[in-house]
This record gives C-alpha cells, structure tokens and sequence, in this order.
C-alpha cells in the first residue's frame, strides 16, 4: 500500500488559523488515471487550482445514490472512492422504477425483472380497482431486485474509472483549518484479512453520503434526524400458476390493517413476489401489518414459501441539514424517499448524480478545489425540480391515509381514468403532466365528493360502535 501526505490545501474559507497535515494509507490503484467526459465545464474565480493531482472524493454507500455518484464523478475527472460495507445487500425495497430512469440512465433490459402494465388498489373493504388502463404499448413499471440494480451500479462506476472498497465506513474526522482534508476511518474487509478486516484511514477534498437511513455521514455533519418508517418484506416463491397472475401485475393494499399510515404492496420479481409493508406510527405493530398483508392476498400466493425476510428504516421527509462545507447527502441519507407512495430508487440515483454533476463542475473537471457554495447549487436544483413534489404527495398522504373511509374514497378516486393518466404520466417521466382545465374542475368536485361519502361512512362506523 502506498503511503503519502496531501499537499496543503488552499483558497478555501478559513475557519480557523491552525494548519495540520494528515498522513494517509489508501490503495495504490488510486493513482490510475481517470476516464474524463468531453463536457468542458468552468469553476468559481475563487476556487484553487490543485497542484500535481486531481480532486479527490469519496462517496459513502453503494446503493443507487452511491453508484450512479461515484460513476458520474469518475466520468468527470475526479479521483473517486467508492465504499461500501455490503456488497450483496437485499434492502426491503419494493422495487418499482419508473420508465424514465431506464433512459435516464441507460439500464440494461435483463436487469429489470419484470415490466408491469396493470396494477390493482385494493381498498380496506377489499374492493379492488384496475389501475394502467391509460398506458401506451411501450409504457411500463419497472421492477428490479436492488441487489441486482445496486451491483450494476456500482460495477458501472468501476469501468469508470472509480475505485470501489468493500468496507464499513466509521467515522470522520472534520478539517481542522480551511486547507485541511477529511480523514475517513474505515474497516476493509478484502478477504484477506478475515471476518474482523483491518481498520483503515483515507484523506479526502470532499465527501457525499450516500449510506442509507442510518447515514453515518449524516451524523459527522450533525445533519439533525427525522421521522422514518419501518419496511418490512418477504420474498416468497409461489407455484408457477400463481405466479402468472403476477407476471405483469403489481398489488397494493391500504387499510388500517396493512398499515395506520401507508400501505402494503405485492411487487413481481423474477421467480418470486415481494410481499411487504411499512409504518411511521406504529413501529412495534410492523410484524402484525406484515400479517395481514399477506391474509389479504391469501388466495393469490397460497402453496407460497419464504426465502428472504427483509426489514429495513425508510425517511419520510428531509433532513434539516443536507450539507456542510464539502460534505454533502443524498439519496435515503439526505431523506429523499416520498410520502404516500414511498418512492426513492429514481430519487437515489437522481439526487446522486446532481451532486457529482455540480462537484465536476465546480472542480472544472477535478482541477480546482470545490466550497460549500459548488454543492449548495445542487440542493438549489434538487429544491427546485423536487420538493414541490414531495409536498403534494405529502398532503395526499395525509388527506387519504388517515382513516379507512378516506381510503376507501382515495381507491375510488383511483379508478377515474383521467385521474390514472395524471398519474402515470408524472410518475413514469417525473414531470408535472399537463392538466385539462375541464376534467381537473371534475377532478376536484369527484374528490369532494368522495371525501363527503368517506366522511359520512366514516361518521356511520363510529355509531355503530358506540
């Protein structure tokens, strides 16, 4: 392993007058040269140029976040690092992306398992409405394994040009001055070294987060907590006849048995169905929800067995830091996973790649040194594109998820054909789809009153259990 100090940092914002200079021990394949993108961008008046090498970052977790990262700043010219504890991790995912993020970023067919055209919400009196009626020929939904899509990810990143570590990141040492860098601590496990690896430290220009729910990245920054929802998933292998019922079709139940404030799904995947559920509000009860979830769907996976049990914490809303200095978060670390639908694979990898994209160009292609000002123009564009999304699934949620009967008012809401389109036009191509003034004034007098019926269903039940 080679061993060498970083040359003194300069032209950043000090922050304190002490000057310290770490010592380093990082693979020697660093040194290999990186693949450049023929994009010519150009960086602040004020960033320094680096003398005799190039910006150096690493991007912890592999995930879609870390992958599509890692490969995005490898492109760009940067000296990356890519670590990641878990290489075959299976996270309690369900799966679905949308048919934008296939182009977006160039997935290959074999990895997606399965292409839904049809879907069933199912209410909690279990009348079930047909959901896909206003997709095209070529219109679909995705669905991936994440250990599948997160491999591709990575391995992508590698021919890239970055080096990927299978190791536990541990904690980081914060810059003391404005020319200091980040001093990761890290354990690798190579295989050599047995089960306990061997503890390692790394010196970095900058870092993004990408490790999860539980960011340890997050908490070096005191990038502050936030709500969060338990998933929890079997994977269960059905007889091939009831595995044709599932070949192009996804399920989601809501119900305040599947869960008080989400819902429960069964996604298709290549020879078996993700059977899962999540809750915010009643964590302990997550095992009870499970059940019912699978008792709702009985019939359709009866003969099944389990061969993956899988549980995992999913944010629900920002975290109230996103960056500092030259550390930023993305993906589930930043907390980029939806209300209401539960979305965060496209929003992983989109969020990823945006934050490369805006480090590539402050650096000028990893020339320069980068500020918190060079990353804070990627939350601006994340802000931006986003978060107005991210509001209205929020009060969907909570108009809609708060008792059975606005439940029952929301799946009927969902069998509206204008309402279907709406949907999946701005779920598959992530943009706002264009309204028809007429059917959106129809829209809102249906959703009234299907909000007035859920009311006074709502007011019935309550009689009758006094």
């Amino acid at each position: 392993m080679a061993t060498f100090t970083l040359k003194s940092f300069t032209g950043l914002r000090q922050s304190s007058p002490e000057q310290t200079n770490f010592v380093s021990h990082v693979p020697s394949s660093l040194s290999r040269t990186q693949r450049r993108s023929p994009l010519k961008v150009t960086a602040a008046r004020s960033s320094p140029k680096l003398a005799n090498r190039n910006l150096r970052v690493a991007v912890i977790g592999g995930g879609p976040a870390g992958g599509a990262a890692a490969e995005t700043l490898a492109k760009g010219g940067i000296e990356t690092i890519l670590i990641e504890r878990k290489m075959d991790n299976c996270k309690p995912c369900g799966g679905a992306i949308p048919l934008c993020m296939v182009g977006e970023f160039n997935l290959p067919l074999d990895i997606i398992d399965r292409r839904v055209t049809k879907m069933k919400m199912i209410s909690p009196s279990n009348i079930a409405v047909d959901i896909g009626r206003t997709l095209k020929e070529h219109e679909y939904i995705g669905m991936v394994r994440r250990e599948v899509l997160d491999a591709y990810l990575r391995e992508r990143a590698e021919k890239s040009g970055a080096t990927v570590i299978n190791g536990l990141f541990l904690k980081m040492d914060l810059p003391e001055n404005w020319d200091s860098p980040y001093l990761l601590h890290y354990t690798e496990y190579d295989g050599k070294t047995g089960p306990a690896g061997q503890k390692k430290t790394m010196e970095v220009d900058a870092v993004i987060g990408a490790d999860g729910a539980n960011s340890r990245v997050a908490k070096s920054i005191d990038a502050g907590d936030y709500d969060y929802a338990i998933a929890f998933q079997e994977r269960i292998r059905i007889p091939d006849d009831k595995m044709t019922y599932y070949e192009d079709l996804a399920e989601m139940y809501v119900g305040d048995d599947v869960s008080p404030d989400f819902y429960g799904w069964v996604f298709p995947k290549c020879d078996h169905v993700a059977v899962g559920t999540g809750t915010v509000t009643h964590k302990g009860d997550i095992k009870k929800f499970q059940l019912a979830t699978r008792n709702r769907a009985k019939d359709k996976i009866l003969g099944g067995k389990i061969i993956r049990v899988e549980a995992h914490p999913i944010p629900e809303h920002p975290r109230p830091r996103r960056l500092s200095k030259r550390v930023a978060l993305v993906g589930d670390a930043a907390g980029y996973v939806t209300k209401c639908s539960g979305e965060g694979i496209y929003f992983a990898a989109k969020s990823g790649r945006m934050c490369a994209e805006a480090i590539v160009e402050g650096s000028q292609n990893g020339k320069k040194m980068i500020d918190e000002g060079d990353l804070r123009k990627y939350l601006e564009k994340w802000d931006k594109t986003y978060l107005p999304t991210y509001r209205v699934l929020d009060v969907l949620q909570k108009v809609f998820y708060r008792s059975n009967p606005a439940r029952e008012a929301f799946v009927e809401m969902c069998g509206d054909e204008y309402v279907q389109k709406m949907t999946f036009d701005s779920y598959l191509y992530k943009r706002v789809a264009p309204g028809n003034p007429l059917e959106d004034l129809k829209l809102a007098v249906n959703t009234i009153g299907s909000l007035v019926r859920a009311n006074a269903l709502r007011r019935e039940i309550e009689k009758l259990n006094v």
